[in-house]
């Protein structure tokens, strides 16, 4: 049997539409295109939509609503197709494992990449895995193969630009990168430490920059694993964008603290890290490509 094809129209995939978005979905796509990340893309709006919202409002002089209003619908056009086709091929199917549970197991592990191909595609196209098999009904996503023709959103990011500083903003847990003249260049949801008196405030800088990081285990950070109080020992964990600061490391002037991806992108900006800023693999990526040795970095209250 053939396999069930997307949901989304031959025309979707190539027409611009001439219109304000109308919705959710089409408005995360549309700031997505802009470097305005709400997180995984959902279609469900939230929290992280708004502020997002919010950013690109700022941008424009706009009143801050956070609202899919009538004035930013009329600033927020659709310039390219919503929607685009993906042809699964051999190499996305290279390399998937399940990750171990175990920090010991993840230290044995060659790479800690990705499961499946949904993971992958997810992260990919800055979705979440839901919103895809919205797009693409009837797929069985447990038995694909290459020549799968597949529907996801048009997310990508303008390209790199070098940044003069970012602004990293502890109450409304969003990271925010400006270009030498003020405007805006990225706008990334942002998890912060749990405990607030760790969190640094203030000036910082980047001492470091670092694609596709290992991750070095330390069971004293981890007071709440069983396992980190039997272990005794640090372990070294392999790259990979399951690795737990996913695939870009921006080290920070005060030691032991960072910017840093991660395996768990929906859960940005809702959880609470052990200390550093964690973003979504994409965003982090993004960021780590406009950074540099030096950049500012402030952190707001």
């Amino acid at each position: 049997m053939a396999p069930a094809g997307p949901v989304i129209s031959p025309e979707l995939l190539s027409t611009i539409p001439d219109r304000p978005p109308t919705n959710i979905l089409e408005a995360q796509i549309v700031l997505s295109g802009l470097g305005i990340s709400s997180g995984s893309v959902d279609g469900v709006g939230g929290y992280q939509t708004m502020q997002a919202l919010r950013a690109f409002q700022n941008s424009k002089g706009l009143e801050e609503s956070g609202r899919l209003d009538p004035d930013t619908q009329e600033q927020l056009r659709i310039v390219r197709p919503l929607f685009r086709q993906v042809v699964l091929k051999p190499e996305d199917f290279e390399g998937l494992a399940a990750v171990p549970d175990t920090w010991l197991g993840k230290s044995k592990a060659p790479h800690l990449g990705f499961e499946t191909v949904l993971e992958s595609l997810a992260e990919r196209s800055h979705a979440s895995p839901t919103l895809l098999k919205r797009l693409n009904p009837g797929v069985d996503w447990s038995v694909l193969q290459p020549g799968q023709e597949l529907v996801v959103p048009n997310t990508a990011y303008p390209p790199a630009r070098r940044a003069a500083l970012a602004r990293i903003s502890l109450e409304h847990r969003h990271l925010r990168v400006f270009d030498a003249e003020g405007k805006l260049l990225a706008h990334f949801p942002c998890s912060i430490g749990r405990i607030a008196e760790r969190r640094p405030v203030g000036e910082l800088e980047v001492a470091s920059v670092v694609r596709n990081p290992n991750y070095t285990f330390n069971p004293s950070v981890f007071p709440e694993s069983e396992e980190a109080r039997t272990l005794g020992r640090r372990l070294v964990l392999p790259a990979g964008p399951n690795n737990p600061v996913g695939v870009a490391w921006i080290g920070l002037s005060r030691a032991g603290y960072g910017i840093h991806g991660t395996p768990v992108p929906e859960m940005v900006g809702r959880t609470e890290s052990h200390g550093c800023f964690r973003l979504a693999n994409w965003n982090a990526d993004y960021l780590r490509r406009m950074a540099w040795v030096g950049m500012p970095i402030w952190v707001e209250l």
